[in-house]
């Protein structure tokens, strides 16, 4: 099933931006539109959220790559989508924005893009797409960082290393809560 959300994902973002003039606007409107049928027919999904929502952000990324457009600006607006999409359904923002990040971080490395500038716009927008919605935008930047290591530990070899450097470099972000955040994911491990 999440295989079919991602072919669905990929193929609605590809539809979405033929023939207009805002694709990144087309891109938040696909995302949220496939977050709000995944999570309202949650009982066929036989995952959870978490799975779901990266599924539908795996499918994004797959679009974007499609399409030819830029990775790290699809990514905020998918982030963007993912949290109209579940704060609609009234669903679990944070752990909608693990997924997110977590897909996005995932599909990047299998298309051969940059995991880390991928990291880091997906920080960026899950920061900035909760704080429009009223939730709390530190424990959407700990939920991204979360999201990103796990897809990072999960791709190997150096991908770990290179979120973390590439999230700890990034000056649009704020510096204690990704600290805070990497070393809450290493102690969970």
């Amino acid at each position: 099933m999440l295989a079919k959300i991602i072919n669905e994902t990929t193929d609605a973002v590809v539809a979405a931006v033929q023939g207009v003039d805002d694709i990144l606007g087309a891109v938040t409107g696909a995302v949220k539109h496939e977050v709000v049928s995944v999570l309202q027919s949650g009982g066929e999904i036989g995952g959870s959220t978490i799975e779901a929502v990266a599924s539908v952000a795996d499918g994004a990324i797959k679009g974007a790559g499609r399409i030819g457009a830029s990775v790290i600006d699809v990514t905020a607006e998918t982030m963007s989508g993912i949290v109209q999409g579940v704060s609609e359904v009234g669903g679990d923002v944070i752990g909608a924005v693990r997924g997110g990040a977590q897909g996005v971080v995932q599909a990047t490395a299998e298309t051969g893009g940059d995991i880390g500038e991928a990291a880091v716009a997906a920080v960026q927008g899950a920061i900035k797409s909760a704080g429009s919605v009223g939730a709390n935008t530190a424990e959407a930047a700990h939920a991204a960082v979360g999201g990103a290591l796990d897809a990072a530990t999960g791709v190997g070899g150096d991908a770990v290393q290179k979120v973390r450097d590439a999230l700890l470099s990034a000056a649009a972000l704020p510096r204690d809560v990704i600290e805070s955040a990497i070393q809450g994911s290493d102690d969970k491990k």
